[in-house]
């Protein structure tokens, strides 16, 4: 049996970054499902999809591709054989992504391909409901989050170092009405697994977070 990590939490808890550094240190295989969600929303605002319109989401859905390779160990995501890695984290791809990916066949896509892959390789995954629906049985479960304030804080100086200008209160407010969508949806609402372990990273560093993490990891086995 392989052996899986799962990372939940809200939107800029920094679970990519952690999940990241734990892969790599653990020597596991990191399957980033966000990005998978965020190529999604792309091929959906490339179609000029609604993200209302469910029935158009779910048609339109199958036609995309979705996987990730790895190459010089970093890892690649292609959309129908792009490597859109450089296309995903933009907020209008953020926000398009939390609204389709509550569209049950979105979902489904690519929870079979989360799955399959998590079957035959020692894996870590990070997304909203890794241990309540994709990885029910993951060894190691993690719940990670912090303030919307921190959150926030870190996104805007994300994008400043990017050089985008943007607004740290309009920043906040809209985390905080993505984690109203995310733990109200209908599907797979974003939510602790009874057996997940609670870390809040708002007064810790990446290293003291990976640090935590690692021990519990090595603990389980």
């Amino acid at each position: 049996m392989a052996y899986n990590v799962a990372i939940d939490g809200p939107a800029g808890a920094g679970k990519s970054t952690i999940a990241k550094a734990v892969a790599k240190r653990l020597g596991l295989i990191y399957v980033d499902t966000g990005a998978m969600y965020r190529a999604m929303a792309l091929f959906m605002i490339r179609e000029n999809i609604d993200p209302q319109d469910a029935e158009a989401i779910s048609k339109k859905c199958q036609e995309a591709d979705i996987t990730i390779d790895y190459e010089n160990g970093e890892q690649v995501v292609r959309l129908n054989g792009e490597n859109v890695n450089g296309l995903l984290r933009t907020e209008k791809v953020g926000n398009m992504a939390s609204v389709t990916s509550v569209q049950p066949a979105v979902r489904v896509k690519l929870v079979e391909l989360q799955q399959a892959l998590a079957r035959v390789r020692d894996c870590i995954m990070d997304g909203r409901d890794i241990g309540t629906c994709v990885l029910p049985d993951a060894q190691v479960k993690i719940y990670l989050t912090a303030s919307s304030q921190v959150r926030a804080k870190r996104r805007f100086e994300e994008l400043t170092a990017k050089g985008e200008s943007c607004d740290l209160a309009k920043i906040k407010a809209d985390i905080e009405e993505r984690d109203y969508r995310d733990m109200n949806r209908e599907h797979s609402p974003l939510k602790q697994a009874e057996d997940a372990i609670l870390v809040d990273s708002s007064d810790m560093t990446i290293e003291e977070v990976v640090e935590k993490i690692i021990a519990l990891c090595e603990a389980a086995k």
